[in-house]
Parts: C-alpha cells; structure tokens; sequence
C-alpha cells in the first residue's frame, strides 16, 4: 500500500511546498507596500522639498491584492501622512493589484505606466483617477531622490 501513496506523497509536498513559498512571498510583499509607505511619510517630514507635493492636499488611498492578503493604506491630511496595515474604507482611490507580482512590477517599473496595467487586468481602481497618478508621481519621485 506504501508504494500506492508515494507518489501522492510527494505530489502533496510540493503543492505544500509551493503554498508556503506563495504565502512567503505575499508577506514580503506586504511588508514592502507597507514600508515604502513608511518611506513616503519620513521623507515627507524630513524634506520640505518633497512636502510640497501634499500641501493642501487631502486624500484616502487603499492599496490591497485581489485575494485581500495584501493591503494598506496611505491618509493625507493636514499636510501629513499616516500610514495604516489594512486596507480603509471611504477612500478617493482604492487600487487593487491582481497579485503581489504585480505590486511587485508597479513599483519597481522605471515608468509605471498605469494605463497598460489597467488594460492587461493587472490592476484595477475604484475611484478617482488623479489621485492614482498623484500618488505614482510621488513614488517615481521618491525614487529618483534616492537613486533607485
């Protein structure tokens, strides 16, 4: 009976396997959207260059992946920036990912163009457009600061 069940034995392993490498990779993911948004807030206080981009300007982001495991969310308000772990309601844009490679290629791409991610499905957005861009302008320039 052994022989009979080695097979699925090894089959099962792997698929376990890749779920816990799957799950590894959405954490780190996770941990990444969160802390580039801790990022923003420190350079945000440190550089009043860089401040002036939120000057006046109020606004509720919600970041999250389609299967909700990855999520967080960026306030700006009173010329600051709070940072939150999960994704908030009533916001003016709520981007959703299609996965974490996807997260993963928005933010590192040297031009994020939103609208081919928009046209292949690999994001999406519930609400204002502009405020999507806004916040892509702030990271592309966040990254040229630090010469990434």
């Amino acid at each position: 009976m052994n022989f009979i069940l080695k097979p699925f034995r090894k089959l099962f392993q792997k698929r376990g396997l890749k779920k816990m490498i799957n799950c590894i990779k959405t954490e780190l993911l996770d941990d990444f959207l969160e802390m580039l948004l801790r990022i923003i807030r420190l350079t945000l206080c440190l550089d009043r260059g860089y401040r002036r981009n939120i000057k006046d300007f109020n606004a509720r982001y919600a970041f999250r992946s389609e299967d909700g495991r990855i999520a967080a969310s960026a306030i700006f308000k009173n010329n600051k920036m709070k940072m939150k772990k999960d994704a908030i309601e009533d916001t003016n844009v709520t981007v959703v990912f299609k996965d974490g490679k996807t997260l993963w290629e928005f933010l590192m791409a040297d031009d994020p163009d939103v609208f081919s991610f928009v046209l292949e499905n690999k994001l999406r957005y519930e609400g204002n457009l502009n405020y999507l861009l806004k916040f892509g302008y702030m990271s592309k320039r966040l990254k040229l600061m630090f010469g990434l």
